[in-house]
């Protein structure tokens, strides 16, 4: 008894002694905006000293602040990276010279025949109305991505053809003896120190390389910015030219994400890659990643994305990939561009024929179908089942070890979505010798279907059509089935359709900013991809492609950032707002059938889903008026929202002001979202168009949400020149026969009977 009584105090001891050991991790001290830009060498030495003597104040010297010190923001942004403990990081914050402190959060990657569904081509070829043939394809535009690297031998990055590289560009290629950049891919870099700092040095040449060995990057950056690639498919699927939106557009790589177990993009590598794209001179900044919204001040990615607009730089996020609950928007400050995924005219369809007759559609990427011709027998996951202790929806998932070959061998087995990764289901139906693999959606409202490289014959089908197949297995003592070859069917209606995962709003942060902006194709989208990198995560799957099929708003967040880069082109001078106000002013909200937009249940989608629409690139080349929201604009909703001037001075680089009347609803955005009207309390609207176009009269026209009253004044604007700015006031009240504590949804056009500039209003009354 007494050995066991010093055991224990020994053992508490040793507790007490450990955990007075300071733990450490990475924070990114924010400075402020930079007082000016630094256009030296010398400037940014100096700035990166100031930063060594900030934090040696807290390490004890600065010998132990370089070996702390991850990053120096130095140019754009003001501010640097570092491994900290607890009290450092406190007394760090009570500098005066600190605006702000933090933690280095991981974010997580959002993860063809677009182009023509978009209108920049058809089948006979480019129209002469195509923003393509208006904007030479993007010639020249700088688009720089943020994401896991890029695959430099894809031939969506040759550069044949090219001219010299712009003499604008200032930027790096990172390159070794096996990578190289060229005059399309002018530049490559990596930032992996935020992620070394959490998850330890990593013995593998891979984190030192702007390589893509994930695939996302590649795939992105291809779809933003690149080159005519013809005989482009998968499996033989989706068989064409690939090219991306911009697809003359010279392209950058800043890979900052890493493979990890959560997300493996850490905020003190993203603003590196957005201080470094500022520097080397890009013009649109394509990020498709994300986490939780956070509110501005405190998001590093929003701080980033403020100072690349202050130079001129239109910075494109990705909505996220949670929905379809609501408020699950991220990205979401109003100086970002926030795109959500619907889907196009293409499908790849697969058919599950019955031995009872009935043929219903599936849709799957598998290389093959079952032999023609040939039924073989239907049998439920559970009815496979392993060992008797295996629980019964383990097997009904088909989860890996619980199934028993004895019972599956031979057949097509039918699986329930959900849990385990839909390729993981697969590979257990092939594990024991199943023919084929039938994958049922699990949800009654969920008509979502996705695709799949499965190794073997596959079809993945709605709830409702799983029931169908159920409801035949249990009414036949033997149930047969076949599962056809996959064929791309194109024309397909209605489309678009908003995407089950696109994250929705309204914005967590402040509904009076409505996001998403706009709506891309999202869904099913081909694109480059690296060819030696397993085209799944399965240590078991040797196929390799040079294309690859992916969806998520990762995927529609390039098709903007590359019509983006088109307007650029074709607008150089014109603003991150104006570029963004034309986009969202001009898109629809009526699908190929002339219906309005559907989601993924078949029900109607609203702006919380779609925002101003869907993108129509064409239309955006003459949109007649913008909103050109100015910086001061930003500054001031920022002053709405209650920030002081110690957080004013996290985005301007000077004393700024506040507005003496300026509510959030006022901010100069191309939508209107007022998100607590109330009965008896009229709410009114400030407003700016500015003519980009010819000379004319515009008339306002409403369409008012159900039982609110919406006045524009004036209802008339005449504008005599070009570069003409008018302001109006939109007065809106809600009555008594408004639904409350609900979103209701209408719509304000300015039009001169050519130019039709759409604002979609969103009111919540209650």
């Amino acid at each position: 008894m007494e050995n066991s009584h010093i055991s224990l105090l020994l053992l508490f001891l040793f507790m007490l002694q450990t955990s007075a050991i300071p733990s450490k991790k990475s924070y990114i001290v924010y400075l402020g905006s930079p007082s000016s830009e630094r256009s030296s060498i010398f400037d940014n030495q100096l700035a990166v000293e100031s930063h060594y003597d900030i934090l040696g104040s807290v390490t004890g010297s600065q010998v132990t602040a370089k070996e702390s010190m991850i990053y120096s923001y130095n140019r754009y942004i003001n501010g640097f990276a570092a491994v900290l403990d607890d009290k450092e990081a406190i007394d760090l914050a009570k500098n005066p010279r600190v605006m702000s402190i933090f933690e280095n959060k991981e974010r997580h990657l959002h993860t063809t025949r677009s182009w023509n569904f978009l209108g920049l081509e058809n089948d006979q070829g480019i129209p002469p109305n195509s923003i393509w043939k208006a904007a030479r394809f993007g010639e020249d535009t700088i688009i720089g991505n943020l994401d896991s690297g890029v695959w430099p031998e894809s031939k969506s990055f040759s550069d044949e053809g090219y001219g010299p590289v712009p003499e604008r560009w200032l930027g790096d290629c990172q390159s070794d003896s096996k990578f190289r950049c060229n005059r399309k891919l002018i530049g490559a870099r990596y930032f992996n120190q935020g992620f070394i700092s959490a998850y330890g040095p990593q013995n593998d040449s891979s984190y030192n390389t702007a390589r893509d060995h994930r695939g996302h990057g590649t795939h992105t950056l291809s779809t933003a910015g690149g080159n005519f690639v013809p005989g482009a498919n998968v499996f033989g699927n989706a068989n064409g030219t690939a090219k991306g939106g911009a697809p003359k557009a010279r392209v950058a790589a800043y890979k900052v994400c890493w493979p990890a177990t959560q997300g493996g993009c850490f905020d003190a590598d993203i603003l590196a890659g957005i201080e470094a794209a500022i520097e080397d001179g890009v013009d649109v900044i394509s990020i498709s990643l994300g986490t939780q919204a956070q509110d501005f001040p405190d998001d590093p990615l929003a701080i980033g994305a403020f100072h690349a607009v202050q130079q001129g730089i239109v910075v494109v996020c990705s909505a996220g990939n949670d929905g379809p609950d609501p408020q699950t928007v991220t990205n979401v400050a109003p100086w970002m561009f926030t795109i959500a995924a619907s889907t196009t005219d293409r499908e790849f369809a697969t058919y599950v024929d019955l031995g009872n007759k009935m043929q219903i559609k599936g849709s799957s990427l598998s290389s093959q179908g079952t032999p023609s011709g040939q039924l073989y027998p239907l049998i439920n996951a559970v009815d496979a089942k392993g060992a008797e202790n295996i629980p019964d929806i383990d097997a009904r998932l088909c989860e890996e070890g619980s199934l028993d070959p004895s019972k599956a061998k031979g057949k097509i087995v039918v699986c329930l979505r959900g849990d385990n990764a839909r390729l993981a289901k697969g590979s257990e139906v092939a594990r024991v010798s199943g023919v084929g693999m039938i994958l049922v959606n699990e949800d009654e409202n969920n008509n979502q279907l996705l695709l799949d490289p499965h190794f073997l014959p596959a079809a993945h089908v709605s709830y409702k059509d799983g029931l169908l197949i159920k409801e035949y297995i249990n009414s036949t003592k033997t149930p047969m089935a076949s599962i056809t070859q996959v064929k791309t069917e194109l024309g397909i209606k209605p489309t678009p359709v908003m995407a089950e995962f696109s994250s929705r709003g309204p914005s967590p942060i402040d509904e009076s900013i409505l996001k998403p902006d706009i709506t891309a194709p999202g869904v099913s989208i081909l694109a480059a991809f690296p060819d030696d990198l397993a085209l799944t995560d399965l240590e078991s799957d040797k196929r390799r492609v040079a294309f690859n099929l992916e969806s998520g708003t990762s995927m529609s967040c390039p098709h903007v950032s590359g019509i983006v880069g088109l307007l650029k082109t074709l607008y150089p001078t014109w603003s991150p707002a104006a570029i963004k106000s034309a986009l969202m002013t001009t898109a629809k909200t009526r699908d190929n059938t002339r219906q309005s937009i559907l989601d993924f249940t078949k029900g109607k989608a609203s702006p919380l889903e779609y925002g101003a629409g869907h993108v129509q690139p064409n239309d955006a080349m003459d949109p007649g008026l913008v909103y050109d929201t100015t910086i001061d604009d930003y500054l001031n909703y920022l002053c709405a929202r209650g920030a002081n001037q110690t957080q004013l001075r996290q985005f301007s680089n000077k004393p700024f002001t506040c507005a003496k009347s300026f509510a959030l609803t006022d901010l100069n955005y191309p939508s209107i979202a007022v998100p607590n009207l109330k009965v008896g309390a009229p709410t009114t609207v400030n407003r700016r168009v500015k003519n980009v176009g010819s000379p004319g009269t515009y008339t306002a026209r409403v369409k008012a949400p159900l039982g609110v009253s919406v006045v524009v004044e004036p209802s008339t604007l005449q504008f005599r020149t070009a570069g003409e700015e008018k302001a109006f006031k939109v007065v809106l009240q809600t009555t008594p026969k408004a639904e409350q504590g609900v979103y209701l949804f209408g719509t304000m056009v300015w039009s001169d009977g050519k130019h039709f500039v759409r604002s979609p209003i969103a009111v919540k009354s209650g």
